[in-house]
């Protein structure tokens, strides 16, 4: 079941230049940016918790875009 509303992707992709957006497209890119934002908040609460903190700042999210790969490609 996927985490982020549908528009806000199509819209993304709308931003990007496509003049038109697949059903299979959005999906897949709503695929790739769920995996990869979890990954990252992942790592976040990682070094929010070895900090000792219970809240995920900023500085959490941003050291951990630096160390999670995001997804080589989409596996279907």
């Amino acid at each position: 079941m996927p985490i982020l509303p549908v528009a806000p992707v199509s819209r993304l992709i709308r931003e990007a230049g496509a003049k038109r957006v697949s059903e299979g497209a959005r999906d897949a890119l709503a695929e790739v940016l769920e995996s990869y934002g979890l990954e990252v908040a992942r790592e976040a609460a990682g070094w929010a918790n070895h900090a000792k903190r219970k809240t995920v700042k900023a500085e959490d999210i941003r050291e951990a875009v630096k160390r999670v790969k995001p997804p080589a490609v989409l596996e279907r």
